[in-house]
Protein backbone atom coordinates (compact mmCIF):
# COMPACT_ATOMS: atom_id res chain seq x y z
CA UNK A 1 0.00 0.00 0.00
CA UNK A 2 1.15 3.20 -0.65
CA UNK A 3 1.85 5.65 2.12
CA UNK A 4 2.41 9.72 2.76
CA UNK A 5 6.14 10.59 2.89
CA UNK A 6 7.49 14.21 2.83
CA UNK A 7 11.05 14.51 1.21
CA UNK A 8 13.06 17.80 1.99
CA UNK A 9 16.72 19.00 0.94
CA UNK A 10 18.37 20.67 3.17
CA UNK A 11 20.95 21.84 0.33
CA UNK A 12 17.88 23.86 -1.16
CA UNK A 13 15.87 25.52 1.82
CA UNK A 14 16.97 29.06 1.88
CA UNK A 15 14.14 30.10 4.59
CA UNK A 16 12.00 31.94 2.89
CA UNK A 17 9.65 30.25 5.73
CA UNK A 18 6.75 29.52 2.84
CA UNK A 19 6.31 26.52 4.26
CA UNK A 20 5.85 27.72 7.59
CA UNK A 21 3.40 30.52 6.66
CA UNK A 22 1.28 28.39 4.66
CA UNK A 23 0.69 25.83 7.59
CA UNK A 24 -0.14 28.75 9.76
CA UNK A 25 -2.51 30.33 6.33
CA UNK A 26 -4.15 26.90 6.61
CA UNK A 27 -4.79 26.26 10.48
CA UNK A 28 -4.91 29.47 11.95
CA UNK A 29 -8.61 30.53 12.69
CA UNK A 30 -9.60 27.23 10.86
CA UNK A 31 -10.96 24.04 12.37
CA UNK A 32 -11.25 20.67 11.11
CA UNK A 33 -13.49 18.01 12.51
CA UNK A 34 -11.69 14.88 12.89
CA UNK A 35 -8.34 16.35 12.05
CA UNK A 36 -7.63 19.53 13.80
CA UNK A 37 -8.74 22.01 16.12
CA UNK A 38 -7.68 25.42 15.45
CA UNK A 39 -3.97 26.15 15.32
CA UNK A 40 -3.27 29.31 17.85
CA UNK A 41 -2.16 32.92 15.99
CA UNK A 42 0.76 32.81 18.27
CA UNK A 43 3.13 30.75 20.05
CA UNK A 44 2.86 27.12 18.36
CA UNK A 45 5.30 26.83 14.76
CA UNK A 46 4.15 23.22 13.37
CA UNK A 47 6.55 23.83 10.54
CA UNK A 48 9.81 25.26 12.38
CA UNK A 49 13.27 25.89 10.86
CA UNK A 50 16.28 25.85 12.33
CA UNK A 51 19.42 27.71 11.57
CA UNK A 52 23.22 26.50 11.88
CA UNK A 53 25.98 28.27 10.27
CA UNK A 54 29.49 26.17 10.44
CA UNK A 55 33.48 27.79 9.85
CA UNK A 56 34.82 30.76 10.39
CA UNK A 57 35.60 33.67 7.58
CA UNK A 58 35.94 33.64 5.03
CA UNK A 59 34.90 29.49 4.47
CA UNK A 60 31.72 30.02 6.31
CA UNK A 61 28.27 28.05 4.96
CA UNK A 62 24.75 28.48 6.59
CA UNK A 63 21.92 25.31 6.46
CA UNK A 64 18.11 25.27 6.96
CA UNK A 65 16.30 22.56 8.57
CA UNK A 66 12.90 22.81 8.41
CA UNK A 67 11.08 20.44 11.28
CA UNK A 68 7.75 19.47 11.81
CA UNK A 69 5.56 15.99 13.59
CA UNK A 70 7.48 13.16 11.39
CA UNK A 71 4.24 10.66 11.40
CA UNK A 72 6.38 7.92 12.97
CA UNK A 73 5.56 4.33 12.10
CA UNK A 74 5.89 3.86 15.58
CA UNK A 75 5.19 7.14 17.03
CA UNK A 76 5.61 7.41 20.82
CA UNK A 77 2.72 9.79 21.44
CA UNK A 78 0.16 6.63 20.48
CA UNK A 79 1.78 5.11 22.77
CA UNK A 80 1.22 7.57 25.77
CA UNK A 81 -2.22 8.33 24.29
CA UNK A 82 -5.67 6.95 25.94
CA UNK A 83 -8.50 6.54 25.06
CA UNK A 84 -7.59 6.48 21.20
CA UNK A 85 -6.72 10.04 21.00
CA UNK A 86 -3.95 8.98 18.46
CA UNK A 87 -4.54 6.70 15.31
CA UNK A 88 -1.63 5.45 13.04
CA UNK A 89 -3.30 5.46 9.12
CA UNK A 90 -2.89 2.83 6.83
CA UNK A 91 -1.56 5.89 4.40
CA UNK A 92 1.57 6.62 7.34
CA UNK A 93 -0.43 9.63 9.02
CA UNK A 94 -0.73 10.24 12.28
CA UNK A 95 -3.68 12.14 13.88
CA UNK A 96 -4.20 13.14 17.40
CA UNK A 97 -8.30 13.43 17.43
CA UNK A 98 -9.01 16.77 18.70
CA UNK A 99 -11.20 16.13 20.82
CA UNK A 100 -10.89 12.45 22.16
CA UNK A 101 -6.95 14.04 22.98
CA UNK A 102 -8.66 16.91 25.85
CA UNK A 103 -6.65 17.18 28.19
CA UNK A 104 -4.05 14.87 27.23
CA UNK A 105 -0.87 16.80 27.96
CA UNK A 106 1.15 14.27 28.40
CA UNK A 107 1.51 13.85 24.16
CA UNK A 108 3.46 16.88 24.15
CA UNK A 109 6.18 14.75 26.50
CA UNK A 110 5.95 11.61 24.67
CA UNK A 111 6.84 13.50 21.47
CA UNK A 112 11.22 13.00 21.07
CA UNK A 113 11.05 15.75 18.34
CA UNK A 114 9.27 18.57 20.39
CA UNK A 115 6.84 18.76 17.54
CA UNK A 116 3.42 18.41 19.73
CA UNK A 117 2.57 21.60 20.34
CA UNK A 118 -0.05 22.66 23.80
CA UNK A 119 -3.21 24.47 22.87
CA UNK A 120 -3.93 26.18 26.18
CA UNK A 121 -7.46 27.85 24.93
CA UNK A 122 -8.67 24.48 23.92
CA UNK A 123 -6.71 22.35 26.46
CA UNK A 124 -5.65 20.23 23.31
CA UNK A 125 -2.04 18.82 21.98
CA UNK A 126 -1.77 19.36 18.53
CA UNK A 127 1.04 19.03 16.00
CA UNK A 128 1.33 19.75 11.55
CA UNK A 129 -1.24 16.96 10.05
CA UNK A 130 0.63 16.32 7.14
CA UNK A 131 -2.18 18.29 5.59
CA UNK A 132 -4.56 15.22 5.57
CA UNK A 133 -7.60 16.97 5.07
CA UNK A 134 -6.56 18.28 1.90
CA UNK A 135 -4.98 14.96 0.93
CA UNK A 136 -7.99 12.97 1.67
CA UNK A 137 -9.80 15.63 -1.09
CA UNK A 138 -7.51 14.41 -3.70
CA UNK A 139 -4.95 16.65 -3.70
CA UNK A 140 -1.21 15.37 -4.28
CA UNK A 141 0.85 17.84 -2.31
CA UNK A 142 0.78 19.61 1.00
CA UNK A 143 0.80 23.30 1.27
CA UNK A 144 4.37 23.22 2.69
CA UNK A 145 4.82 21.76 -0.89
CA UNK A 146 3.26 23.68 -2.78
CA UNK A 147 4.18 26.79 -1.41
CA UNK A 148 8.11 26.18 -1.77
CA UNK A 149 9.68 27.92 -4.33
CA UNK A 150 13.07 26.19 -4.30
CA UNK A 151 11.36 22.56 -4.75
CA UNK A 152 13.37 22.06 -1.22
CA UNK A 153 10.15 20.47 -0.01
CA UNK A 154 7.93 17.93 -1.84
CA UNK A 155 5.25 15.39 -1.01
CA UNK A 156 5.29 11.50 -2.25
CA UNK A 157 2.91 8.61 -2.17
CA UNK A 158 4.95 5.77 -2.80
CA UNK A 159 4.84 2.47 -1.40
CA UNK A 160 7.26 0.89 1.10
CA UNK A 161 9.89 -0.62 -1.76
CA UNK A 162 9.60 2.36 -3.79
CA UNK A 163 10.63 4.84 -0.82
CA UNK A 164 13.69 2.54 0.45
CA UNK A 165 14.83 2.68 -3.11
CA UNK A 166 14.37 6.64 -3.58
CA UNK A 167 16.17 7.00 -0.20
CA UNK A 168 19.22 4.41 -1.21
CA UNK A 169 19.40 6.47 -4.55
CA UNK A 170 19.07 10.20 -3.42
CA UNK A 171 20.81 9.46 0.18
CA UNK A 172 18.03 10.31 2.59
CA UNK A 173 18.14 9.69 5.95
CA UNK A 174 15.98 10.95 8.51
CA UNK A 175 16.02 12.53 11.76
CA UNK A 176 17.45 10.20 15.24
CA UNK A 177 17.15 7.26 13.68
CA UNK A 178 18.30 6.04 16.84
CA UNK A 179 15.01 6.81 18.47
CA UNK A 180 13.96 3.68 16.73
CA UNK A 181 10.64 5.90 16.03
CA UNK A 182 11.01 5.53 11.96
CA UNK A 183 9.96 8.62 10.99
CA UNK A 184 8.10 9.57 7.40
CA UNK A 185 10.05 12.41 6.49
CA UNK A 186 13.49 12.77 4.61
CA UNK A 187 15.99 14.70 4.46
CA UNK A 188 18.41 14.77 1.38
CA UNK A 189 21.72 16.90 2.26
CA UNK A 190 21.59 16.72 6.08
CA UNK A 191 25.03 16.66 6.48
CA UNK A 192 24.65 20.31 5.78
CA UNK A 193 22.88 20.52 9.41
CA UNK A 194 24.75 17.74 11.12
CA UNK A 195 27.99 17.14 9.98
CA UNK A 196 31.09 19.39 10.39
CA UNK A 197 34.13 20.00 8.05
CA UNK A 198 37.76 20.58 7.57
CA UNK A 199 38.96 23.58 5.12
CA UNK A 200 41.47 25.51 4.27
CA UNK A 201 43.43 28.01 1.01
CA UNK A 202 46.45 27.18 0.01
CA UNK A 203 48.91 30.34 -0.97
CA UNK A 204 52.43 30.95 -1.66
CA UNK A 205 54.48 33.80 -2.41
CA UNK A 206 56.27 34.16 -6.17
CA UNK A 207 57.74 36.92 -7.58
CA UNK A 208 56.82 38.85 -4.32
CA UNK A 209 52.79 38.38 -4.68
CA UNK A 210 51.01 35.90 -3.08
CA UNK A 211 49.22 33.35 -5.40
CA UNK A 212 46.56 31.04 -4.78
CA UNK A 213 47.61 27.63 -5.07
CA UNK A 214 44.96 25.78 -7.39
CA UNK A 215 45.17 21.61 -8.29
CA UNK A 216 47.13 20.67 -4.99
CA UNK A 217 46.42 17.03 -3.66
CA UNK A 218 45.17 17.43 -0.04
CA UNK A 219 44.35 14.23 2.01
CA UNK A 220 42.59 13.65 5.03
CA UNK A 221 44.38 10.97 7.64
CA UNK A 222 42.34 9.46 10.61
CA UNK A 223 44.49 7.07 12.25
CA UNK A 224 47.03 7.14 9.91
CA UNK A 225 44.83 6.02 7.23
CA UNK A 226 43.31 8.16 4.54
CA UNK A 227 39.82 8.35 4.71
CA UNK A 228 39.05 11.49 1.52
CA UNK A 229 41.23 13.18 -0.32
CA UNK A 230 40.58 16.30 -2.28
CA UNK A 231 42.46 19.30 -4.83
CA UNK A 232 42.57 22.55 -4.33
CA UNK A 233 40.04 24.98 -6.60
CA UNK A 234 41.62 28.47 -8.18
CA UNK A 235 41.19 30.27 -5.25
CA UNK A 236 43.44 27.68 -3.64
CA UNK A 237 40.72 26.36 -1.27
CA UNK A 238 40.30 23.02 -0.24
CA UNK A 239 37.09 21.31 2.14
CA UNK A 240 36.27 17.91 3.53
CA UNK A 241 32.65 17.49 4.39
CA UNK A 242 30.77 15.19 6.64
CA UNK A 243 32.73 14.35 9.83
CA UNK A 244 31.43 13.94 13.13
CA UNK A 245 31.74 16.75 15.27
CA UNK A 246 34.06 16.61 18.14
CA UNK A 247 35.64 13.19 16.31
CA UNK A 248 39.11 14.05 17.75
CA UNK A 249 42.44 13.86 15.47
CA UNK A 250 43.22 14.20 12.18
CA UNK A 251 46.15 15.17 9.73
CA UNK A 252 46.08 16.92 6.71
CA UNK A 253 48.56 16.05 4.07
CA UNK A 254 49.26 18.67 0.93
CA UNK A 255 51.19 18.05 -1.94
CA UNK A 256 51.44 20.17 -5.10
CA UNK A 257 53.46 20.46 -7.85
CA UNK A 258 56.94 22.58 -6.77
CA UNK A 259 56.18 23.40 -3.63
CA UNK A 260 57.44 21.45 -0.91
CA UNK A 261 54.39 18.79 0.82
CA UNK A 262 53.22 19.98 4.06
CA UNK A 263 51.48 18.14 7.23
CA UNK A 264 49.25 19.70 9.01
CA UNK A 265 47.54 17.81 12.52
CA UNK A 266 43.59 19.05 13.05
CA UNK A 267 41.76 18.90 16.59
CA UNK A 268 37.77 18.56 15.23
CA UNK A 269 35.37 19.86 17.44
CA UNK A 270 33.08 21.89 15.29
CA UNK A 271 33.97 23.07 11.53
CA UNK A 272 37.12 24.54 11.39
CA UNK A 273 38.88 26.45 8.69
CA UNK A 274 42.52 26.65 8.75
CA UNK A 275 43.29 30.08 7.12
CA UNK A 276 45.42 30.69 4.75
CA UNK A 277 48.11 27.88 4.65
CA UNK A 278 51.47 28.85 3.20
CA UNK A 279 53.59 26.68 0.97
CA UNK A 280 57.29 27.11 -0.03
CA UNK A 281 58.74 26.50 -3.53
CA UNK A 282 60.80 23.52 -4.04
CA UNK A 283 64.47 24.77 -4.86
CA UNK A 284 65.65 25.23 -7.90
Amino acid sequence: MKKWNLIIDVGRCMNCNLCTLACQDEYVGNSFPGYSAEMPKHGHRWINIHRKERGQAPMVDVAYLPTMCNHCDVPHCLKAAKNGAVRKRDDGIVIIDPEKAKGQRQLVEACPYNHIWWNEEEQVPQHWIFDAHLLDQGWTKTRGSQACPTGAMWTAHLDEADIARLAEKEGLEVLHPEYGTRPRVYYKNLARFTKCFIGGSLAAEMRGVAECIEGARVSLLKGGSEIAEAGSDNYGDFKFDGLDKNSGKYRIEIRATDFRSKTLDVELGESAYLGVIDLKPVSP
